[in-house]
């Protein structure tokens, strides 16, 4: 376990130095080095410290937050194609924050906005898969699915009544662009607390993911650990969309990439998500900002095209 993290500890940060370096000015690891310790020029001390770490460690916090989202939501609805958008959280986000965008508010209520689209999102599924009774993984499932249709139709339609100079930031927003993030601290706070807070709950997990009658025949409290689960990951996806807009495919490959090569086992998966969905988040975002320098592409682009083939490598292999 320990030699697994501390290898993805090392690859995230050669990541993470890796994309202060590159840019439309690169920056040899001497003159990094001196601006790590408060030296250096003017130029390089601006494009590390304010412009370039505050957005490598937003892509990284929502990378890690989308990954252990996926992992949870796999366990919670016992499908290892299940990902964090499957229950609808980043349509309700989305609905919020082009409300926002669309009524002319900053940046900061558009934020405000999404995170509070995508808690709606959750209590809607929530009250609804709930119904008279008790819920099952299939029910939530489906009703996440017809609630996040739902939220695409109205999607579309506000785009479609909306003033053409307004759908560029839009759109952008829609298909995931960490530059659109202002501070990365919340998102980076929400990843640690969230992955300190798992880890109690790795040994119930790995229980659960066999079944909640097997779980509950050997001691596990499995409603309310359902509960948990389903809060806990609609708060890191509604924190990633928050942060960076919708970012597909992050919450799906990883943990599944990590499964195949990790096994099974919730204490490994969990905190290796957090740390590889990190980092491929972080070569994404340095692939879109220098690909086509100085236009930037949106990271969600880079994160498709980099997903679609991976997925399909995986169903075939798993076939």
């Amino acid at each position: 376990m320990m030699r697994s993290i501390t290898i993805l500890s090392l690859i995230a940060l050669l990541a993470g130095l890796f994309a202060l370096a590159i840019g439309s000015v690169t920056i040899a690891p001497a003159e990094l080095w001196q601006v790590v310790q408060g030296e250096g020029s003017t130029l390089h001390r601006t494009l590390v410290l304010e412009l370039r770490l505050p957005r490598m460690l937003a892509a990284f916090a929502t990378g890690g937050l989308l990954a252990v989202a996926g992992a949870l939501m796999q366990v919670l609805l016992r499908n290892p194609l299940a990902d964090p958008y499957v229950l609808g959280l980043s349509g309700g986000a989305a609905v919020g924050a082009l409300l926002a965008m669309l009524t002319g508010l900053g940046a900061l209520l558009i934020s405000g906005a999404a995170f509070a689209g995508a808690m709606l999102a959750m209590v809607l599924v929530f009250g609804l898969a709930h119904g008279t009774g008790s819920w099952t993984a299939s029910r939530l499932l489906l009703t996440g699915v017809v609630v996040a249709a739902g939220w695409g139709a109205v999607i579309t339609l506000m785009l479609a009544l909306t003033p053409s100079y307004k759908l560029p930031g839009m759109l952008y927003w829609l298909m995931g662009d960490v530059s659109y993030a202002r501070t990365p601290w919340p998102a980076v706070v929400v990843l640690i607390v969230a992955s300190i807070a798992v880890m109690p709950l790795a040994r119930n997990l790995n229980v659960l993911a066999r079944g909640p009658l097997q779980a509950a025949a050997l001691g596990v409290s499995v409603r309310p650990l359902e509960w948990t689960i389903y809060l806990l990951a609609s708060l890191l996806t509604a924190t990633a969309v928050t942060t960076a807009g919708s970012i597909g495919f992050v919450g799906l490959i990883v943990p599944h990439m990590l499964r195949l090569l990790l096994g099974n086992d919730q204490r490994i998966i969990l905190p290796a998500s957090a740390l590889a969905g990190g980092t491929l988040l972080v070569l994404a975002d340095t692939l879109a900002r220098t690909v086509i320098a100085p236009e930037q592409l949106p990271v969600g682009v880079i994160t498709a095209l980099l997903g679609v083939p991976t997925f399909l490598y995986l169903l075939h292999r798993s076939r």
